[in-house]
């Protein structure tokens, strides 16, 4: 499969039979442009202009906004209740994590979680082969919780997501930048790509591994 960061929170997962498109945003609300996007499977975390833009895709057959487990096309998907903030979604809102299984490999795009995991919601996660995660603070974890959070999975592979860069203008309050994560990480062996492309199990490392996905914006 082929993973392709397109910007923000959204991605693009590429199998052999499907391809699913996850929180595509409004341009105007964020400052990023959106590409041309298609898809068979929409997922959209949450109702933010800056993830919600389903207009923005076509072809899809499927658009999934809820919690639940779903299988279209080969994909397994279950999305998984969180809260967009620490105080139980009083302040932002609810928001869905997707795990999704697709051709053996695990997948976790965490939305705008703004909270570390409860023990009851981790028992639901399988082994995690590459995690989506926000990065930025302010709307989301920040970077000390995202590290609190992967250390608590264990992924093979993360992508920090939902960082500041100098053409994001929308937000009312800037997040912070990804060197601040990748600081708390420890940034040696990033790898830095145009894609992911992960062809089986053996792609994924033992130890936790960052890819920093160049945005197709």
């Amino acid at each position: 499969m082929e993973i392709t960061f397109i910007g923000h929170s959204c991605f693009k997962i590429k199998g052999k039979d499907v391809t699913i498109v996850i929180d595509p945003y409004v341009p105007d609300k964020v400052g990023y442009k959106l590409p041309k996007l298609s898809a068979d499977i929409l997922l959209i975390s949450h109702g933010h202009d800056d993830h919600n833009h389903s207009e923005g895709v076509s072809d899809y057959k499927m658009l999934i906004d809820t919690a639940g487990e779903y299988e279209v096309e080969g994909a397994y998907i279950e999305g998984i209740q969180t809260y967009h903030d620490g105080s139980n979604g009083s302040e932002r809102g609810k928001n869905i994590m997707y795990q999704i299984t697709l051709e053996d490999i695990t997948l976790l795009h965490m939305g705008d979680l703004g909270h570390e995991l409860s023990k009851e919601t981790l028992e639901k996660l399988s082994t995690v082969d590459v995690l989506m995660i926000p990065v930025g603070g302010t709307y989301t974890i920040d970077a000390k919780a995202a590290a609190r959070v992967i250390s608590s999975i264990e992924p093979g592979l993360v992508i920090p997501m939902h960082y500041q860069t100098d053409d994001l203008t929308g937000l009312s309050t800037e997040l912070d930048p990804l060197k601040k994560f990748l600081d708390e990480m420890g940034d040696e062996g990033v790898k830095n790509l145009e894609t992911l492309k992960v062809s089986s199990r053996s792609d994924i490392p033992e130890e936790t591994g960052i890819v920093v996905l160049k945005p197709a914006h």
